[in-house]
């Protein structure tokens, strides 16, 4: 021992105390001298209370003065040690012995407690208290066992380890091992000595009786005494024998170096007499029996199934090679997926926890979308999943399944962002626009499956984690910062307040043994899920089967059902499968009308819908799942019933119509096989053809080029009948031609493409159905007539009366560089009640100030005259 390690043992016995029985009946109390007991009878060695925790471990000895039962008994979980076994909570591991040869079954895991090896000896840990119980086994009983408690507890103990009395016999033995022990024991040897023949008296041939106590003397002394050096020699107590290929060593690491764990961390309390490997290798403890093996020939372990080096395992996301002990693996090409099954979690990159409340949280949050899960205030169970994915949000609850408002049926309906559907009675998926899949089992409980796009941009967040194929940033906190536990990382990510109300463990001792007993079935290795074992481990399911069950509630047997079909839905999701487990379980499920329970289920193209139209789920890429379904040959109709193609309904753009002939928008057709059958010929001429709106609606009052002109109407308007082919339209003569061919009309006359029109001051050219108008120069006119009715240049019209001579238009503007003046002169006309024009003088002039010309018209009274 290294003075480090003898530091940190002196470290180590300052925080502990230990209580130990060895030989025929020493023992030695937590405190106080040791003293001697000899008895056959059940013992108490120690009972105590700690933190209302009931601990009580009894001994009982036999004739040869070994130790024949041990009765450990915590929190009401008993383990008893007896004929070389452990029972626990009628659990047996046999420990067997044969010449060299050990044979165990440890560790073993339960949830108040870990029994494993530990060295030559086997150790119980309590996961409760800080408290160890350890033991060494010897054919016919165990000759040494000690209680070791972590920290000294204010709490009273009763029983032989707090017991300070002494017994007096006065056997005569010991004499020639104590004379080496003066040095250390000093003063106290006399009373060793008398402790040492009251142990040996009546015992003298049974070797270990005699050198179990010679051991503990020794190891009082210390690894530096003259007695550790030459007890054995003394006393003439061999060395124990070690199994296989292991070799004693008095003083080693009890956790000695493995394939599975080929250097082990080691610590002070961790030295104690062991067997171990020869030098440079290691011990294989995949392999039944005790073999050391070098590190490159150590096999693999995959759920229990073990490898040799240079084997392969391919599952349907990745394929892995054996290379000493170690696993390489090619990358993971299936997405992640994350889980949320009751409180049980799983998330995107594979790490597992259990939320603490049953409240309701963010379980995963994008750029495109929120997905909050709300837990039953009575049960550990989803009772809501509610998923905003944009401007469309789906909600789904325990009675109620909508979508928008509206019920969802067996049919698929498509959302802005989303198609959504029925997969089978059990299963609803979300397959979203942007790459996101949500699967819902709805029955017999809410779970939750979320499988995020393939290429995401921006930041994922919430319960399940962030797909970064990272798990130790997993727990990153609503607020950014990264836990070290699921309880405050979960509890950030929970809408409004949220009380940890979740039992971490089995509060139903009944429902626990149960649950413990039903749950066993996931790791039989000859059972219905063995197939699966070399895939997916199950420790993990199993423990949260426990979990689930004994925490259920009243309905056990279905709480029971929805765990073991959580691991068999995880071996599928592989490509396993296991068979009818459900019958194999007692949790076969029945269904409604006349459908029929599968394992592989799938939605494309079982419904009489589908018959008619493309089935969009069929585009989908996904896994089968269980639930009912129509049998092969058969697809659900309107009512929710399996029927023969024959039996099933034609949907078409106007309706439904039963089997059977029928005339639709003027043709004869027919209904058969859930297919619509329809004559195809319309008599249809000029180029065009048939338009049939039951198997193809198109916008037929778009399909002119008088439509072209006209407003868009956003709903689509069908009518059967002749209409030009694609991208042609009818012109004003009913011949079909190209868009940029298209006729337009002008005050009833048909123009052909190109043609041009002037009206008011306008220019227009026929384009594609419609008139392209630009301005041209347009003179004014201004006009006088009648009873003094005058028009302006701009179209203005007014009435002035007057006998005068007026300026009508002048370009003078003021100035003496005019060009023209027209001027008139109004009079009465014949029969004086009227207002003319009497002359119309017209001055026109080229150049100066002086017109050149001058033009007068005179009207005289009811005649005329020109100058």
């Amino acid at each position: 021992m290294t003075p480090q390690q003898r530091m940190l043992s002196v470290c180590f016995l300052l925080v502990s105390v230990t209580c130990r029985t060895y030989g025929s009946g020493v023992v030695q109390p937590f405190k106080g001298l040791g003293y001697y007991v000899r008895s056959n009878c059940p013992f108490t060695l120690t009972r105590f209370t700690h933190n209302r925790v009931e601990y009580d471990i009894t001994i009982r000895r036999g004739d040869s003065g070994l130790l024949v039962q041990v009765e450990i008994t915590m929190n009401k979980v008993r383990t008893v040690l007896q004929n070389g076994s452990i029972l626990v909570e009628k659990k047996r591991f046999v420990l067997k012995y044969g010449s060299t040869k050990l044979v165990v079954s440890l560790p073993y895991d339960h949830t108040y407690q870990h029994i494993f090896q530990y060295g030559i000896y086997t150790r119980l840990r309590s996961s409760l208290l800080p408290l160890s119980v350890t033991w060494h086994s010897v054919p016919g009983g165990i000759d040494s066992l000690w209680v070791e408690l972590q920290q000294e507890l204010s709490t009273d103990m009763t029983g032989l380890c707090g017991k300070h009395n002494v017994t007096s016999m006065s056997p005569t033995v010991c004499r020639e091992f104590f004379s080496y022990t003066m040095e250390c024991l000093q003063v106290k040897t006399p009373f060793y000595i008398q402790l040492c023949e009251e142990n040996i008296y009546s015992f003298e041939n049974s070797k270990y009786v005699h050198c179990a106590f010679f051991k503990e003397i020794a190891l009082h002394c210390g690894n530096k005494s003259y007695v550790w050096q030459k007890w054995r020699a003394i006393t003439k107590c061999a060395e124990p024998t070690c199994p296989g290929d292991l070799v004693y060593k008095e003083e080693g690491n009890a956790f000695i170096p493995s394939c599975s764990n080929p250097n082990p961390s080691f610590s002070s309390q961790a030295i104690t007499s062991t067997c171990v490997c020869p030098k440079g290798k290691v011990l294989d403890d995949h392999a039944e029996d005790f073999r050391c093996v070098s590190v490159p020939s150590c096999p693999c372990v995959f759920s229990g199934r073990t490898y040799l080096t240079g084997d392969r395992r391919n599952t349907k996301c990745q394929a892995c090679i054996c290379d000493g002990g170690g696993w390489n693996c090619s990358e993971n090409s299936c997405l992640g997926r994350c889980d949320i099954e009751g409180q049980f979690v799983t998330t995107f990159d594979g790490k597992k926890y259990v939320v603490p409340g049953k409240c309701t949280y963010v379980a995963s949050q994008g750029l495109n979308w929120t997905i909050n899960v709300g837990f039953s205030g009575k049960h550990a169970s989803i009772q809501t999943v509610n998923a905003s994915l944009s401007a469309s949000l789906i909600i789904y609850t325990e009675w109620f399944r909508y979508i928008n408002t509206k019920s969802l049926t067996n049919f698929s309906h498509f959302l802005d962002h989303a198609l959504v559907f029925w997969q089978s009675s059990m299963y609803v998926e979300v397959h979203t626009s942007f790459g996101m899949k949500i699967q819902v089992q709805v029955s017999p409980e809410i779970q939750l499956y979320i499988t995020p796009p393939g290429k995401h941009t921006g930041t994922i967040s919430g319960l399940c984690g962030n797909n970064n194929k990272d798990t130790t940033d997993d727990f990153t906190s609503s607020s950014g910062i990264i836990e070290n536990s699921p309880e405050p990382f979960a509890l950030s990510w929970s809408v409004g307040r949220c009380t940890p109300n979740i039992p971490p463990t089995c509060i139903n001792t009944d429902n626990e043994i149960f649950a413990d007993e039903k749950c066993s079935v996931l790791n039989n290795p000859a059972g219905i899920f063995a197939k699966c074992h070399g895939y997916i481990p199950t420790d993990q399911f199993h423990t949260a089967c426990i979990l689930r069950t004994c925490n259920c509630g009243t309905n056990l047997v279905q709480c029971l059902c929805v765990a073991l079909g959580n691991y068999a839905k995880a071996c599928a999701s592989l490509g396993v499968e296991l068979g009818d487990w459900r019958k194999a379980t007692n949790c076969s499920l029945t269904c409604e009308k006349n459908q029929e329970f599968s394992y592989n289920v799938r939605a494309c193209n079982h419904t009489c819908r589908s018959l008619s139209a493309p089935d969009p789920r069929c585009g989908q890429e996904d896994a089968p799942v269980e639930g009912c379904g129509c049998p092969e040959g058969t697809h659900l109709n309107q009512g929710q019933i399996c029927t023969p193609k024959t039996e099933c309904v034609c949907l078409h753009h106007g309706g439904i119509t039963p089997p059977g002939p029928v005339v639709i928008d003027g043709r004869q057709c027919n209904c058969k096989n859930g297919e619509l059958q329809c004559s195809k010929d319309c008599g249809c001429r000029n180029g065009k053809v048939c338009v049939h709106c039951s198997e193809y609606p198109v916008n037929t009052a778009q399909k002119t080029c008088d439509s072209l002109s006209k407003p868009l109407v956003a709903s689509v308007t069908c009518e059967s009948g002749c209409y030009c082919p694609h991208d042609q339209y009818e012109d004003h003569h009913g011949n079909c031609v190209s868009r940029d061919n298209c006729t337009c009309v002008y005050s009833g006359k048909v123009f052909r493409a190109g043609e041009t029109v002037k009206t008011n001051c306008k220019k227009c050219v026929c384009g594609q159905g419609q008139w392209d108008c630009t301005d041209e120069p347009c003179p004014g006119t201004c006009q006088v007539y009648g009873n003094g009715h005058y028009q302006t240049f701009d179209a203005k019209w007014y009435r002035f009366g007057g006998h005068c001579q007026y300026t009508l238009v002048e370009d003078y503007c003021r100035s003496q560089n005019g060009t023209f003046s027209l001027r008139v002169e109004s009079v009465p006309c014949c029969d004086e009640a009227l207002t003319c024009s009497r002359s119309i003088i017209l001055d026109l002039q080229v150049s100066g100030s002086i017109p050149k010309y001058s033009l007068t018209f005179i009207w005289w009274s009811c005649y005329t005259s020109f100058y």
